[in-house]
């Protein structure tokens, strides 16, 4: 789940993380009254899922989701010129995304930018902090030309991020005399939140040094563990479903795990591994997959249903393969389910099942009994070989 730059700086606040005072404003008239309640030159920023807003383009030929104001006029031209406008940049493709909220801060007189994140070190075990002082760039970039300038400290789940790790981090960005007390503070705030909010990445980027001695974060991006958002209802509340696509919206609200792709073959597949396996042998025989969709070990009927609705959703998918290994799930459940769907969607799609397991003969025989043009297969790479075959065909 992610959450807009606006609310980031609302978890700042909560947890005591300095940051630039500003708001959001949802319209030209809400912009002029932080702007003007601000009294100083402000920043007016787009607020959208993506990144490369300030190189971005509106539709309606404005150029630039970030843009400083000299007055609380000119904050509210721009906020006009931004709100209810498509934004395309080059993490949103040419379709872009609508601007329905515009954040409205203090503008910051940067000295420096420096970079700092928290993140799960799987390999561990433990939280990294990663700082840098190349902040503002991608900091992978950063890793691959100048590995030198980044430093990685492993925190310590049980003991937390002690005073004497926040002082090395400090000295390793250069922040000495006034700014290290600035620096214990922040870093302390920012883990505090990242455990505290259930967090599985904190990205501050960039962190800065104002030339009046300030140090803040400038922006963030989070992402949370969603096996955790269940003690997490303030955190929830944030997600903005305009921004995510509909049907991944839609199969979340079926406890389905789908992800859309750009092919033309769709999978219905249960379990996270054996679904990537079916994405990469569609592939090696020479289709496409349209989706990643995992319905987990315990899929009912009605959650088959649901799949087959959201799959024929996109307009792309020319063909169906289900793959269904049955350990704990029963084949004639999904068999059953698979039988429903197709009656009850119309499907005019070729369509390929590949059941084993748990109850298959079971499961095979209300397939055959259906009386619905369904192809069966033996194997993965059999039914890999038969719905791309069918979907040429088509």
């Amino acid at each position: 789940m992610n959450i807009h730059e606006y609310q980031a700086r609302e978890l700042f606040a909560k947890f005591a993380v300095a940051t630039q005072p500003g708001r959001v404003a949802n319209t030209a008239e809400e912009a002029v009254k932080i702007a003007t309640e601000i009294g100083k030159q402000t920043v007016v920023k787009a607020q959208i899922h993506a990144g490369g807003r300030g190189k971005g383009t509106f539709k309606n030929g404005f150029k630039g989701g970030v843009h400083l104001a000299a007055t609380s006029a000119e904050a509210g031209e721009i906020a006009g010129k931004m709100l209810g406008q498509v934004l395309e940049t080059h993490q949103t493709g040419p379709e872009g995304k609508l601007v329905s909220k515009v954040f409205v801060g203090e503008a910051v007189d940067i000295g420096r930018e420096l970079y700092f994140a928290i993140l799960l070190d799987r390999v561990s075990s433990t939280h990294s902090i990663i700082a840098s002082t190349e902040g503002g760039v991608n900091i992978e970039e950063v890793a691959e030309k100048t590995p030198d300038k980044i430093t990685h400290t492993n925190i310590n789940p049980a003991l937390g991020i002690m005073p004497y790790q926040c002082r090395n981090i400090a000295s390793s960005l250069g922040l000495t005399g006034p700014l290290l007390g600035q620096a214990v503070k922040l870093f302390t705030a920012l883990y505090n939140l990242f455990i505290k909010a259930d967090c599985s990445i904190v990205e501050v980027n960039p962190l800065v040094v104002t030339k009046d001695g300030r140090l803040m974060a400038l922006d963030a991006k989070f992402n949370f563990d969603d096996n955790a958002l269940f003690r997490q209802p303030e955190i929830v509340a944030m997600r903005d479903k305009t921004e995510e696509d509909p049907r991944e919206v839609a199969a979340s609200e079926f406890n389905l795990n789908y992800i859309g792709l750009d092919g033309n073959i769709a999978c219905l597949v249960n379990g996270a591994g054996l679904a990537m396996a079916t994405m990469d042998i569609i592939q090696y025989a020479g289709g496409s997959p349209a989706n990643f969709l995992d319905v987990g070990g315990g899929a009912s009927k009605e959650q088959v249903t649901a799949a087959f609705k959201i799959i024929l959703g996109d307009p792309q998918v020319k063909g169906i393969l289900v793959n269904i290994f049955g350990g704990i799930m029963d084949c004639n459940v999904i068999a059953t389910g698979i039988v429903a769907a197709a009656k009850e969607t119309a499907l005019q799609i070729p369509l390929v099942v590949r059941l084993e397991g748990n109850n298959v003969a079971a499961g095979k025989q209300t397939l055959t009994e259906s009386g619905i043009a369904i192809t069966s297969a033996d194997t993965l790479a059999d039914a890999a070989q038969k719905v791309v075959a069918a979907v040429k065909a088509a």
